[in-house]
């Protein structure tokens, strides 16, 4: 039986490949950081090291829950949850996927160097009760721990030992290891080629357990960091998908013979984070203390921003602007909350004065030149809007290559972020954005280090509570405390918006992932 369906899998591929209309190429604005996929917890490269590697539970085009290197899951008590693992299952260099596998990449997870630690962090243990089924048991009871864990990408014990990649690289430190150059996973794609900052090739998985949707059988994954050329590539046909199209381009694309703009609302917040623990800012003129720590600074900055000239003149409308740290389509959303405070110049200088800085200060602000859309652009104009209240923004904008490790240090000041909840539940953000950092992955991207003993009880009661009304008035009560502290400056929803060569069909989820399963090429 499996000799003839490896010959009939042979015959199928070896089809494919001759008619050489099955590679699909993909440019982005930037690479993904690494293969390893517990380096980095951003999600283009959580997308593309989703292709190779899996989770226990996955997603289907929906981003409802699917069975990945689970086929079941059940709660056996209300902290123990048993998954039932898929027999057959082979990772890309041969070997069988089994229990030891799960235990090994869940551990993985939380030691030093992973950034993938707010999704395991609450995890007691993980246990083998054979080959193919584990017990997951959680400190507290956690009813929505299958979601929690669809991005924990599960990678062989064995490989990771005989490679020397059992601890996952750790980009704030620089450091490499093999796993950050090769993948061995269990996905529908395995890694061929990779050229950091040039090209990533993948190919088909042809022993991979599960069905494919698509006929792509290579995928070419081209980092072009320059819009026009990125936009031109997409024209000429040099690309067959690219992300993102430049907001003031989607027209052009639309107009173009051979291609087409695929807009949609994305799940993911960009927002303003402010450090809020050091006694003195590393990067401002205020020496002796720290602005941020007073709530009239930190509200004076977000009612001197702008945010409806930035979703004009910047997004071009390509934009929501928000007052929540969530959008919708999250769990927890709440439209009554999303009031933002009034833009007020005035107002914004009146409360500088108040907190003894009349004429102002100078403070530097960090942010990606190549991972939001107008991410550079929004950080000049917020800029400019804080010099009309007398703040001088040093602007430090980088290539995410050295800006995420360098904020990953909270080695900033004042900083923009987007997030996106893998869970799409309003828990996630509170317990990895809002709740107090702590070293098990609790606060792990809350950057700037706010800290409210109420929103982190919150946090814990909403992971825990099974009843659903009692849940969503617990989110409620969360941001309304987070909001009134005014912890962090949200700015907005952005906008998906993907180049598509219109021989292409593929999904696009609202979480900015683009499964390669689901792409065809059509002659």
């Amino acid at each position: 039986m499996h000799i003839k369906t490896h010959l009939i899998a042979a015959a199928v591929l070896c089809a494919a490949l001759g008619a050489q209309a099955q590679t699909v190429r993909i440019a982005n604005q930037g690479d993904a950081l690494s293969m390893d996929p517990h380096s980095l917890n951003e999600s283009l490269q959580l997308s593309v090291t989703n292709n190779v590697y899996e989770g226990l539970v996955g997603r289907n085009k929906d981003l409802s829950l699917a069975p990945a290197l689970a086929t079941s899951w059940r709660q056996t008590s209300p902290t123990v949850w048993r998954f039932e693992l898929r027999k057959g299952v082979q990772f890309h260099d041969g070997k069988p996927f089994t229990a030891d596998d799960v235990l090994f990449s869940f551990a993985r997870t939380q030691v030093e160097g992973s950034d993938m630690k707010s999704y395991t962090n609450d995890v007691k243990e993980v246990r083998k009760v054979n080959d193919h089924a584990v017990e997951i048991e959680t400190k507290a009871p956690f009813p929505i721990l299958p979601d929690v864990i669809s991005l924990v990408f599960i990678m062989s014990k064995k490989w990771a030992e005989d490679n020397q990649a059992t601890r996952p690289v750790d980009r704030r430190k620089g450091v490499e290891n093999a796993a950050s150059f090769r993948a061995n996973g269990t996905g529908p794609f395995r890694l061929r080629e990779r050229q950091p900052n040039v090209r990533t090739t993948f190919v088909r998985n042809g022993n991979y357990w599960g069905k494919i949707d698509g006929n792509v059988q290579e995928v070419v994954f081209t980092p072009i960091g320059n819009d026009a050329t990125r936009v031109a590539a997409l024209l000429s046909g040099e690309v067959d998908v690219m992300e993102p199209v430049p907001v003031q381009d989607i027209d052009r694309v639309n107009g173009s013979a051979n291609a087409k703009a695929m807009v949609g609302p994305e799940l993911r917040t960009i927002f303003l984070g402010m450090d809020q623990s050091r006694n003195e800012l590393l990067y401002s003129s205020v020496k002796g203390k720290n602005p941020f720590k007073d709530k009239r600074v930190r509200q004076a900055f977000y009612q001197a921003i702008d945010i409806e000239g930035i979703q004009k003149t910047v997004m071009r409308g390509a934009s929501r602007p928000t007052a929540l740290m969530v959008g919708p389509g999250i769990n927890g959303f709440d439209a009554g909350l999303n009031k933002r405070l009034a833009y007020d110049p005035e107002g914004a200088k009146k409360l500088l004065a108040d907190a003894g800085y009349p004429n102002g200060f100078e403070v530097t602000m960090n942010c990606p030149n190549d991972r939001y859309v107008n991410d550079a652009r929004i950080c000049q104009t917020v800029a400019a809007n804080l010099s009309r209240i007398g703040v001088k923004i040093n602007l430090a904008a980088e290539t995410k290559g050295t800006y995420f490790p360098k904020i990953l240090r909270r080695d900033t000041s004042f900083y923009m972020l987007g997030w996106t909840p893998g869970t799409y539940d309003a828990h996630n953000a509170l317990n990895a954005l809002m709740a107090c950092p702590d070293d098990k992955g609790t606060g792990q991207f809350n950057l700037g280090s706010y800290c409210n003993q109420k929103v982190d009880q919150l946090t814990r009661a909403i992971q825990s509570e099974t009843d659903k009304a009692k849940r969503t008035a617990m989110i409620k009560e969360a941001f309304e405390v987070h909001a009134a502290d005014v912890g962090h400056l949200p700015l907005h929803q952005q906008s998906l918006a993907w180049g598509v060569s219109k021989k292409v069909d593929l999904v696009q989820q609202a979480d900015n992932f683009m499964p390669f399963r689901f792409i065809t090429v059509r002659k």
